[in-house]
Formats: structure tokens, C-alpha cells, sequence
């Protein structure tokens, strides 16, 4: 296998928060030749020289805010993408990544000049500069979905990108203060992560201590002389714990190069933020890695160093047996060190360590037919695989962006299937999450999951070796409860993209009953309007077929009565004259999210009712009574008449407030006697205590009608402590219309 061209001292402890830029910022096509040459053919170099030169007479006479000739960025970009050895052709886009953006260069002419596939990466790269959004917030959600998906089809994009954004932070200085706080979060939020994601991890640690010195820049220069401080102090414990792994791994035959590393300065700084210490508390900002020929040698080595040093219980990790998702292996332990200094030890093979030095990016810096690199691969490409789902099911490029921050999570745990594979997901992930990890449709109809063999609520969290089995329905569907308690971006979609279909289907029906009952109201029915009017009527409200405008009138986005008077094509006064009242609408309580019931008000069959049409949420129904509903009362619009059908099959909500005699068991016994009436408790409040005789329990429960209601209650005042006893309606502070 090749090797990397770094030259490794390893009795040299680098500070990580001066780790030497990938390359020189002054670079030109002198040093751009000169990084060519390390691994490209005399062919190849030439293709690349050519898009050097169009590039540098497309930015000619341009100058970045520094001063410097505008073309010096695009061959710096190159240079750190060719230190990874990419390919040609990523070189070549590398150089031309500006040139639709800032010159006349168009897709076309790049594609006729270097090949569809350079112009493809430069499109991938360029933002939507000539497309105008609402918000800068859209425009941002906008350009990281484009470049997202076309990562997804190609990663060279995000290589590209990640070498673009790091030049960009190390000449940051140039730019406005607010702009470059603004650029920096950007890039601690979306950018660092991603290049941890595809295990880039020299560009992640650069792009994060970059970021942070824009972001907290007193924290970064105090924790900067802290750390230079704590260098000179613990020299000698550094160099004496080198020199004893080095003695006892060779003594019991393990042929290793080992060596000292300062962690890079953001990584201790969130340390610090975990553990709200100091920076005195960090012990270990100091770590050792350990490099071994193989995986055999990874736990000898491991076992050589419990010898030398006690390891600290619960510290110690193997991501050999469990790679992370982007492909890392090694064995992590954190020992008490020969000072009673906590010492972290990493220890890998070699091929392990150019895969966490380089991820993706090993394909082309590293070639070799080693399986560790096709799985690598392969867990990157389900990844971005996972990316297209997620854009396919979001209704906007800001919901894809919350998806897709949401799927970068560094911490992961390790959880097994009924069949025993390990499932990587991220920490705080649920028994859900797992279920649309295996697989959406068994996420879509979960309706329970056993956790080690034990029945365990859905929003249970997953800790590492948990064995987890989803138990299944097949006319289940996802509930929007589970959204407040996932944590990847593919069940989120997943949820709201089956929610969406689910609200559009229920809305469709109700919106053709509605327009059924104008239509009525004009002597008319649906069978009398012929396929040509639907036609026509479509086409000038924009809409793809049928269906879209019956839910836009379920959901109170278009008014049943003018629909139905288009597609009859009456004037108002024809209409006026051939209408009779609407009539009612019936309300079976089945009809989903399209129907909605106030929880102001909380209307049960029995109830006199009116209908609300709420602009995207479809129908609202109240009480005829209800206080909240007094101010659309004049806008009869709003408003439709509707009532109960006598063959509800369903339970409803009703809140009921008892004050009760303060004695033992009491709770006991109300609770016992809206059992046996077969109520439900759906929730119980107890008012505060203040030592009097009587306290009040408010009780949420639910009941078939007002006859079942009566018949409740009617029970609860049988109870001989119970006092006094009543309906609560229109005190509830949720959904108020």
C-alpha cells in the first residue's frame, strides 16, 4: 500500500492549535505544478494546467479583499485537494469552482471545454446567486440543499466545498466582524461537522479552531496561553510516559511507533464545556496514539498498556469491533498515568490510521482493494443515499437543512437487531429512530418495541448493546407525537412526509363532501360537471389534477361556495338567485386530521356544534357555546353548520373538575368509578393543597357522548366524598382559534 508523503517524527509533541495548514497560502501555478507532479501522470497534469489557465483569464483583473490576484484562492483550493491525491477531473472543478459565480462562464461552455462531469462538480459547488428567495435564511437552506444533493450524486462536491470553506476561513481576517462570526458558525455547525462525517479529520480540527477564534475570540486566546502554559509544565510527564510505552511494548513483542499529540484546542474546549470545569480539570489535553502492522497487534497492544497502567473503569472503547459511521476504527482507553495523570491512548493499525487522517478521501490518497476502504465507501454512499430520502420528503429546502444538522451527530450508540447485526445511531436516538433505521415502512407501522426482551414505551432512549425488536401493525401510522422526541433526520422526514399524505388524503375527503354540499345548495352534484370544466378550472388555479383542489378546500385554503359556483361557471347574481341554504355538514369523528376538535371547548356527540373553517388546518369544530369562537360569529365565511352522525365510533375528550372530602383513598375510589363506568383517564391534575377540608382533581377523560357523560357522572356523584362535580369548557388556554 502507498504510503502518506508526511514525514512522522513520532517523539514529536505537535500543538495541535498550530498544526501547519494543509499548504502554504501563497500558492501559484508554480507550486500547484510542483503538487501535480507527487502522484499525476504528464496527461493529467496538462488537463489541469488548461483549466489553470481559463481560470486565471476568467478571474483576470479581479482581487480578493486581501489584495491578492482573485485566482490565488481556486489554486489553493486545488493544492489542498491534490495533498488528498483527488483525481483530475476534482482538480480541474477545484480550479473552476468560481467561475460561473463571478465571470461569464456558463455550464455550457465548461461542459463543451472540460467535459460534462467537471461542469457538473463547478454546478454542484456555485450558488443560486441569480434566483431570488424571501429570506437570507432560504437562500442559505437553498444553496446547502443544492450542493447536498449533488454531494449525494458525486462527494467530490463536498470535498471541493471543504477545501473552498477552510482557505476561506484562514484568510477570514479581511472580512467584517459580523460577517465573519456569521461565516464561522456556519461553519461549526454545518461544514466542520460534515468533514467530520466523511473522516476528514485534519480539515475538521483546522475548520473548527478556525471557526473558533472568530467565535469566541477571548476564550480562544485565554485557553491558547493556558495550553502554552500547561506545555512547558508537563514536558517531563509527557516524555517519561512515551518512553516507558515504548520500552513495555517491545519488551512483550509488539512492534509499534508511538507517539504524543496536544488535542487540538476547540476539542478541549468543548471538553471543558461537558464537564463545566476549568481548564485546570482537563487532565488529558495531552493524548497518545499507538500505531501497530494489524488488528491482532491493536489488542495486544491494548493489553501490553492495562499492564503498565490501571485503565479507568468504564473508559475504555473499541471501535474496531464498531466502526464509527464514517468508517473510524481504533481502540480508545484512558489509563492513570505513572503521575496519577489520566493519559487517553489510542491505538490502530496503519490502515486504520490513514482512514481516520483521510476518510472518503483515502479512495484516491490510499489505492488499495483493502475491504476496510469498499465498506467505508459503502457506509458513505448509504449515507448520502439517506440525504436524497430525506430531500424527498422534506416540503422545503429549510426543512431539509434541520433534517440534515439533525443526522450530524458525532456521539453514537451501538444497539443490536432481533437477528444480532449493530445498528450505529446517534446518542439520545429512540426505540423509533431504530425503527426507520431498519426500515421505513416497519418505522410507519410501529406500534410498540421490546427492549432486551422487556416491553418498553416507544420514546424510550437506546443505550449501547441494547437488543431492540419493534413489534408491528399493519394499519398502524406514524403519530405527530413522535416528532417531539426523535433525533435522526430520516424518521423526522418520514414522519412528517406521511403526516403530510395522510392530512392531504383526509382533507381531500372532506373537501368533497363540502363542495357536495355547496353544489346542493345550488341544485346541483358532482355528476353534472363534466371532465372539460374540471380542466379548465385547474388549469387557472395552477394546480396539478383534482385532488389538489378539493384538499386546498378541506384544509379552508379555498371556499367550498365559490369552487362550486366556478365549476357550474354561475355569475353572483345567478348564483344568489338558484341557491338554497348549505345544509350540514355530518361529523363522524373518524375523518382524521382534517377534522379537528377544539380543545377549548372539547365538543362531544350531543354537543349543538359549529364548524370553523381555520386556514390550514382544515375544520375546527366547536361548541355552539364556546367563548373563543364570539368574533367569527358575523363572518358567516368562516363559519359552517354541521352536526353530530348518530353512529360515532370513536371515544372524545371531556374535562370534568370534582372537589373532593380530604380523606385517605379518596383517588382510589373516584378513579374505580369512572372505570367502571368504561371511561378512560387521560389525565389527572390535582390543585394545590392548603390543608383545608376539601381539595379539587381535575380529570381529562374520555367518553362515547353526552348520554355516556351523564351516566359518568351520575357514578362519581354516588361517591361519598365527592362534593361538588362539573363539566369544564372553554378555560383551556390550547388552540385557541
Amino acid at each position: 500500500m502507498a504510503r502518506s508523503n508526511v514525514q512522522r517524527k513520532p517523539e514529536t509533541i505537535a500543538p495541535a492549535s498550530h498544526t501547519p495548514p494543509l499548504l502554504p497560502a501563497d500558492s501559484d501555478d508554480s507550486l500547484l505544478t510542483q503538487h501535480l507532479q507527487r502522484y499525476l501522470k504528464p496527461d493529467d497534469i496538462a488537463h489541469v494546467m488548461e483549466a489553470y489557465r481559463y481560470s486565471a483569464a476568467a478571474h483576470e483583473g479581479q482581487m480578493r479583499k486581501s489584495g491578492e490576484p482573485y485566482i490565488s484562492h481556486p489554486v489553493t483550493v486545488a493544492c489542498i485537494l491534490a495533498e488528498l491525491h483527488l483525481d483530475p477531473q476534482a482538480l480541474m472543478a477545484a480550479l473552476l469552482h468560481d467561475v460561473m459565480e463571478d465571470t461569464g462562464a456558463t455550464h455550457a461552455n465548461l461542459s463543451a471545454r472540460f467535459g460534462k462531469t467537471v461542469a457538473e462538480l463547478v454546478d454542484g459547488v456555485s450558488k443560486l446567486d441569480k434566483i431570488e428567495f424571501q429570506t437570507a435564511t432560504h437562500a442559505q437552506a437553498e444553496n446547502f440543499r443544492k450542493m447536498l444533493l449533488a454531494m449525494s450524486q458525486d462527494v467530490r462536491v463536498i470535498l471541493i466545498k471543504l477545501a473552498d470553506r477552510l482557505h476561506n476561513m484562514r484568510t477570514i481576517e479581511v472580512m467584517a466582524p459580523e460577517k465573519r462570526v456569521r461565516i464561522a458558525r456556519e461553519t461549526l455547525d454545518i461544514y466542520a461537522p460534515i468533514a467530520n462525517r466523511l473522516g476528514l479529520n485534519r480539515i475538521y480540527q483546522e475548520l473548527e479552531d478556525l471557526s473558533f477564534e472568530q467565535v469566541y475570540p477571548m476564550r480562544q486566546r485565554v485557553l491558547l496561553r493556558s495550553v502554552k502554559a500547561a506545555r512547558g509544565n508537563r514536558k517531563e510527564v509527557v516524555g517519561k510516559t512515551l518512553e516507558a510505552m515504548r520500552e513495555h511494548l517491545a519488551k512483550n513483542g509488539v512492534v509499534a511507533e508511538v507517539s504524543g499529540r496536544e488535542k487540538h484546542l476547540y476539542s478541549i474546549y468543548k471538553k471543558m464545556q461537558e464537564r463545566v470545569g476549568t481548564f485546570s480539570q482537563v487532565f488529558d489535553i495531552y493524548g497518545f496514539r499507538v500505531i501497530v502492522p494489524d488488528t491482532a497487534s491493536c489488542y495486544a497492544a491494548l493489553g501490553v498498556l492495562h499492564a503498565l497502567y490501571k485503565p479507568i473503569p468504564g473508559k475504555i472503547k473499541d471501535y474496531i469491533a464498531m466502526p464509527k459511521a464514517n468508517g473510524y476504527q481504533s481502540l480508545h482507553t484512558t489509563l492513570f498515568g505513572s503521575f496519577g495523570t489520566p493519559i487517553e491512548v489510542q491505538i490502530r493499525s496503519r490502515d486504520m490510521h490513514n482512514i481516520a487522517e483521510a476518510g472518503v478521501a483515502s479512495h484516491w490518497l490510499y489505492k488499495t482493494s483493502d475491504a476496510d476502504l469498499s465498506i467505508l465507501q459503502q457506509q458513505t454512499h448509504q449515507w448520502l443515499q439517506r440525504l436524497l430520502e430525506i430531500q424527498s420528503e422534506s416540503s422545503d429546502s429549510v426543512e431539509f437543512l434541520e433534517n440534515f444538522k439533525v443526522d450530524l451527530f458525532p456521539d453514537e450508540v451501538y444497539v443490536f437487531t432481533p437477528k444480532g447485526k449493530i445498528l450505529p445511531l446517534p446518542k439520545g436516538s429512540t426505540a423509533v429512530d431504530f425503527a426507520y433505521a431498519v426500515h421505513t415502512d416497519i418505522g410507519n407501522r410501529c406500534v410498540a418495541v421490546k427492549i432486551n426482551h422487556e416491553l418498553a414505551p416507544l420514546r424510550s432512549e437506546l443505550h449501547n448493546g441494547d437488543h431492540v425488536e419493534i413489534v408491528t401493525a399493519a394499519h398502524a401510522k406514524p403519530n405527530p407525537v413522535w416528532l417531539n422526541y426523535v433525533v435522526t433526520g430520516k424518521a423526522r422526514s418520514h414522519i412528517r412526509h406521511c403526516l403530510k399524505i395522510m392530512q392531504s388524503e383526509e382533507a381531500a375527503h372532506l373537501g368533497e363532501r363540502l363542495l357536495n354540499q355547496a353544489l346542493r345548495a345550488l341544485h346541483a352534484d358532482m355528476t353534472v360537471i363534466d371532465e372539460a370544466r374540471w380542466h379548465k378550472l385547474i388549469r387557472e388555479y395552477g394546480m396539478k389534477n383534482q385532488e389538489d383542489i378539493l384538499t386546498d378546500i378541506g384544509l379552508g385554503k379555498r371556499l367550498n361556495v365559490v369552487v362550486a359556483r366556478q365549476l357550474l361557471a354561475l355569475s353572483e347574481d345567478a348564483a344568489e338567485k338558484s341557491s338554497k341554504p348549505l345544509g350540514h355538514i355530518t361529523i363522524r369523528g373518524t375523518e382524521g386530521m382534517a377534522v379537528q376538535f377544539a380543545k377549548c371547548c372539547r365538543p362531544i356527540p350531543g354537543d349543538p356544534i359549529l364548524g370553523f373553517i381555520n386556514k390550514g388546518k382544515g375544520l375546527v369544530i366547536h361548541t355552539h357555546d364556546c367563548t373563543t369562537i364570539g368574533k367569527f360569529r358575523h363572518d358567516p365565511e368562516k363559519w359552517l353548520d354541521v352536526e353530530w352522525d348518530p353512529e360515532t365510533k370513536r371515544l372524545f375528550k371531556v374535562a370534568l373538575k370534582i372537589t373532593v372530602a380530604n380523606e385517605r383513598g379518596v383517588l382510589a375510589k373516584v378513579a374505580a368509578a369512572i372505570s367502571e363506568s368504561g371511561s378512560n383517564i387521560d389525565n389527572i391534575a390535582m390543585e394545590g393543597d392548603d390543608g383545608g377540608v376539601y381539595s379539587s382533581m381535575n380529570f381529562t377523560v374520555q367518553v362515547e357522548d353526552r348520554i355516556h357523560l351523564a351516566a359518568l357522572m351520575r357514578s362519581l356523584r354516588k361517591v361519598p366524598e365527592v362534593v361538588r362535580l362539573s363539566r369544564v369548557k372553554g378555560t383551556s388556554h390550547e388552540s385557541r382559534q
